[in-house]
């Protein structure tokens, strides 16, 4: 029996037992951060090309305001951000922490998407 000082037996196993809920935690977070994006890294990927080339095109091409271009984008988009450099007169889309293009105003051929990295 339990002296009024002393800790139960079944407080010192939850004690125990909290560290490795919270390890548990933290991997199972992790894993499925990494699988969620290697699930949805390609649609990203394809995604921020297509919004990047349009707005691009809109922005470049039809001389629309940035913001009037993405209006064009499809339903399902809304997570793709734009970003302009009229410096170089090129159209960014990004998904944030999973992908990002941009596209480019050439003359003769119009809004051209930067090469992929690996």
């Amino acid at each position: 029996m339990a002296t009024p000082n002393s800790p139960s037996r079944a407080s010192t196993q939850k004690r125990r037992a909290w560290p490795w809920i919270v390890v548990a935690a933290v991997v199972l977070l992790a894993l499925g951060w990494w699988y969620a994006r290697d699930n949805f890294s390609g649609d990203a990927e394809a995604g921020t090309a297509y919004a990047a080339r349009v707005a691009c095109s809109c922005r470049q091409v039809a001389g629309r305001s940035l913001e009037d271009c993405g209006k064009d984008l499809i339903a399902g988009m809304e997570m793709v951000s734009l970003s302009e450099d009229e410096e170089t007169r090129s159209v960014t889309a990004s998904v944030p922490l999973l992908a990002s293009a941009t596209a480019r105003y050439k003359q003769g051929y119009g809004c051209v998407l930067d090469p992929w990295e690996d």
